[in-house]
């Protein structure tokens, strides 16, 4: 069960409820992955409202890896995800806004 005071979400991944939480480790790894210089970059890369594929699965791959759950962003990406894109678009919204808030 997920604990949103430590900034954790549940979703409906691979048929199983999993917990999703951007800890350090897993914004640094966002960072290295995504290309951006530090944690105000990725804040406002997302703010942005544009996001592709790649970014989603490597923000979901991310919050589920910091939550302990060892899945590859390959295994992710033959994952369904519950409500499809608009699913996954939404699981990363509501990870992105349990660990920035709301992002102006």
């Amino acid at each position: 069960m997920a604990n949103p005071q430590r900034g954790e979400i549940e979703a409906m991944i691979g048929g199983e409820a999993r917990v999703l939480c951007l800890t350090l480790g897993a914004l640094a790894e966002l960072e290295a992955r995504l290309q951006a210089g530090d944690l105000v970059g990725l804040s406002e890369r997302f703010a942005g409202g544009r996001i592709s594929a790649r970014d989603l699965t490597a923000i979901i791959g991310a919050g589920l890896r910091g939550a302990g759950n060892a899945i590859s962003d390959d295994d992710l990406a033959r994952m369904a995800i519950e409500g499809g894109l608009k699913g996954a678009a939404e699981v990363a919204a509501r990870l992105l806004k349990a660990t920035f808030g709301e992002v102006e």
